[in-house]
């Protein structure tokens, strides 16, 4: 009986040692894995961090086999995690900044419209954007903010509030623009009125803002990771802000995604994430209660990220996110 036990142990802790390097390339090579079916390499590369929580649970499976090798194997995903993500987790910001902006998604269910825009104001954010704004919640909202922030635009449902005047509002149809919004069906277009741009006029200069709340995804059996009317909305963004003219611009909206999805690959080529840049941790937005994916975002382009943070929760089912930048 102890010889057969012997003999099993060594194959035990192969089994976790081969689980440890599967593990670490998937970390490493979550770009390779295919789309097709389901939407799959989007979904992974959405909770790509998360994917470190596979090294305490091969760790105790290592240490209840007592394999000194399945232990010694798990350095592989340890260094392809810190390789991935270590930087993240270093204090990249700043002091001081020429402009702080800020967005919120305002949450439609919000039962505290009027205390949300009491912290929002408090902030000591010079331009502040809001996403799922509602007929019934808009007013509430003008009415709060007037105050702290003279100037503002609305289109649909997102609105942007200044202390800065602001020019040259147009919305942007997020929902048609593309090849992609052909494959959407009548009945689950999105109104297009969910994203604009605008100019706000700074002592350095105009600044062009863009405000999008992107299409949200869903996770079901059938359909794998739905990701259709958001990615149209990423498209229809990385074609405005690529024929953008003014050379510093800032985007700021609920993505419906992270910036390891390949899919907004259109964006990120050409505009930094605030909290990859100039952040500390991840900055974690949603769900509020206890956030996984950081799907609220602050990116720029042609301006200095000095600083980047997560405010704190409102009424809303997702955190405010925070940027300062410079020239």
């Amino acid at each position: 009986m102890t010889g057969g036990t012997r003999g099993h142990a060594p194959r035990r802790g192969l089994v976790l040692a081969v689980q440890a390097l599967l593990l670490s390339l998937l970390m490493l090579l979550h770009s390779k894995i295919p789309n097709r079916p389901g939407n799959l390499g989007s979904l992974v590369e959405t909770f790509l961090p998360w994917t470190g929580l596979g090294v305490p649970v091969l760790l105790a499976g290592a240490l209840w086999r007592r394999s000194a090798s399945a232990v010694a194997a798990l350095l592989l995903p340890v260094v392809a995690w810190v390789y991935l993500f270590g930087g993240q987790l270093i204090d990249k910001s700043h002091p001081g900044a020429d402009l702080t902006v800020a967005g919120h998604n305002v949450g439609a269910a919000n039962a505290d419209p009027a205390g949300t825009a009491r912290d929002l104001a408090a902030s000591g954010a010079d331009v502040l954007a809001l996403e799922e704004l509602t007929p019934q919640s808009t007013g509430t909202y003008e009415r709060e903010l007037a105050k702290t922030y003279p100037y503002h635009t609305k289109v649909g449902t997102v609105g942007l509030w200044s202390k800065l005047p602001l020019a040259d509002t147009r919305p942007i149809d997020i929902m048609n623009a593309g090849s992609l919004a052909e494959t959407i069906p009548a009945d689950k277009k999105l109104a297009p009125n969910r994203a604009l741009r605008t100019t706000v006029a700074t002592d350095h200069g105009p600044l062009a803002a863009y405000v999008a709340h992107l299409g949200s995804v869903r996770v079901n059996p059938a359909a794998g990771f739905w990701t259709a009317s958001r990615n149209i909305g990423v498209q229809a963004l990385g074609t405005a802000i690529a024929a953008e003219k003014n050379k510093r611009v800032v985007l700021l909206g609920d993505l419906n995604g992270t910036m390891n999805d390949r899919a907004f690959a259109g964006i990120t080529s050409r505009m930094r994430p605030a909290q990859e840049t100039a952040g500390n941790g991840f900055g974690f937005t949603w769900p509020a209660s206890f956030p996984v994916v950081r799907a609220d975002e602050i990116l720029v382009r042609g301006v200095k990220l000095e600083s980047s943070w997560v405010l704190p929760a409102t009424g809303s089912d997702h955190l405010p996110v925070a940027a300062g930048i410079s020239w």
